[in-house]
């Protein structure tokens, strides 16, 4: 309930910050991944139209290559959320090429408030308190580009952040009673989140570097990573299953073998799940592991 009336006062607040022109057509949102294209869409209702850039779970966004189709859905964007941080530069690319200077960018690294540093975990969707902050400046672009939709977008904003506290409160109540423990992870993905339940990560900073880089895993990581499953020094294994190996397969197995509790996270919406009902999944998965 605290998430809900921050968002109603920062709303209010926020009102008369840089945002479109205020007109009263339908708004079209253009996102970077997913990822965001499903709180848009929450926020939005029917009086947006959202299109995501990247939909792919296979397509790396540091590697993506933006196409015509792209230059055209980012020309006609009334709103633009990016994730930032080095995430998806490509976003930028194109708009510099575009003559589109009325579009509103919504960079959510820069809405987080973080410091950006060179080891900065860019995964911001998994970051809870940054996605409040999102939902806070969509609600007044949104309201700002369509005043008669001002009630429905605070409405639907309200609503996602009944459910947005819940999650944080299942996370408070996990580090209440797993603060410290022990874990291993793939890649920082999840990083913010296994952070906000009061877990500690304990795997090699370099076997997951070389798991986000795509490279071979040194022989010498991969056994002490190996030996933390071997000698149960951890309490759960979180790894990303958009990224298989065979490196990771023996990790995997050392977990299972070892009956150390595995989670699979990803990057992008699971078919079928919007960003809530996603995060529940993650929050839910930590909650059976940690039992």
């Amino acid at each position: 309930m605290k998430s809900i009336a921050i968002l109603a006062a920062s709303v209010l607040l926020l009102t008369g910050c840089s945002a479109p022109a205020p007109t009263d057509h339908h708004i079209m949102i253009v996102t970077s991944t997913d990822v965001y294209a499903s709180i848009a869409q929450a926020i939005g209702g029917s009086l947006v139209t959202v299109t995501s850039i990247i939909n792919d779970p296979a397509q790396d966004p540091h590697s993506f290559e933006a196409n015509a189709r792209v230059q055209l859905q980012l020309s006609r964007a009334d709103i633009v959320i990016e994730n930032g941080a080095g995430y998806d530069d490509f976003v930028d690319t194109m708009l510099r090429g575009l003559d589109n200077h009325s579009a509103t960018v919504l960079n959510v690294a820069t809405l987080s408030g973080k410091t950006i540093t060179s080891d900065f975990n860019e995964h911001l969707w998994y970051d809870f308190p940054t996605i409040e902050r999102l939902v806070i400046h969509l609600v007044n672009t949104l309201a700002a580009a369509s005043p008669a939709g001002a009630n429905t977008f605070q409405t639907n904003a309200q609503n996602f952040a009944v459910r947005l506290a819940g999650l944080e409160a299942r996370t408070a109540s996990l580090k209440q009673r797993s603060d410290g423990k022990p874990v291993a992870m793939t890649e920082p993905i999840a990083g913010y989140l296994l952070a906000a339940s009061g877990l500690k990560v304990v795997s090699p900073p370099e076997f997951s570097a070389a798991i986000e880089q795509g490279t071979d895993i040194a022989p010498a990581v991969l056994n002490e990573t190996i030996a933390l499953f071997v000698q149960r020094k951890v309490a759960l294994m979180v790894y990303n299953s958009q990224t298989p190996s065979p490196q990771l397969q023996a990790v995997l197995l050392a977990a299972h073998t070892n009956t150390i509790p595995v989670i699979a996270v990803t990057e992008t919406l699971p078919p079928g799940f919007d960003y809530l009902r996603w995060m529940g999944g993650n929050v839910s998965a930590l909650e059976r592991a940690l039992r």
